[in-house]
């Protein structure tokens, strides 16, 4: 069973999300996130097991390259195609409660920013750690964030930007979040954003890359 696990962790680390998939060239004709999940879960192998000792760690290993630079956005895009394929088989045990998730976190990209390749790796890397991600998409302002904390309490918010003209934003919404509850943690991130701006605005927390985020969130729910 490991053996299995050992290969899926291969598959989301490496982005090979099923086997017609030609990418990487060296494991073409071979199963993919998909077949080996669908696989595991047959085995008998927990839902549990296969999101936290494969997804998990394939996806924290290709965050850890991306932290130190031997990876890039096209293998971190591959990585969440995989995982993504891996995570259709274990959405209905999410469901069902029977693979209990760490926490709820919100993400969106700032209002008037229509930028989204960091923000959605964010997410696939956030739900691929075993977090329920609610993503609003992009051009998102407090109006779109409010309902959500009303709904799920404790909800983490998490703001992206690709644009100075853009992150300024990020400010507005913070103030609102923390009016309406002071200890709701929100994170941001993006290209422009730097912990300075992170504090002056008093958001909880920034990171330059996903895996900052990840390692954060994993800290909370310890």
């Amino acid at each position: 069973m490991s053996d299995i696990l050992e290969k899926l962790t291969v598959c989301v680390e490496r982005g090979k999300a099923n086997k017609v998939s030609p990418y990487p060239p060296d494991l073409k004709g071979q199963d993919g996130a998909d077949e080996l999940t669908a696989e595991a879960i047959k085995k008998g192998i927990s839902p549990d097991d296969i999101l936290q000792k494969a997804l998990v760690v394939g996806m924290s290993n290709i965050g850890q390259k991306f932290s130190e630079g031997k990876a890039f956005v096209p293998e971190m895009l591959m990585s969440a195609k995989a995982m993504k394929a891996a995570m259709v088989h274990l959405k209905p045990f999410f469901t069902s409660g029977e693979v209990k998730q760490k926490g709820t976190v919100v993400l969106g990209t700032i209002q008037g920013d229509l930028h989204d390749i960091g923000k959605n790796l964010v997410a696939m890397m956030v739900e691929g750690a075993g977090w329920k991600v609610i993503d609003l998409g992009v051009d998102v302002g407090f109006d779109k964030i409010e309902q959500i904390l009303k709904d799920n309490p404790g909800t983490i918010v998490g703001l992206s930007a690709l644009l100075t003209t853009t992150m300024v934003n990020m400010k507005t919404v913070v103030e609102k979040v923390k009016a309406m509850n002071p200890d709701n943690i929100v994170m941001i991130g993006g290209a422009p954003v730097t912990q300075d701006y992170c504090d002056e605005i008093g958001a909880d927390f920034y990171s330059s890359d996903p895996q900052g985020a990840i390692d954060y969130l994993n800290g909370i729910a310890s």
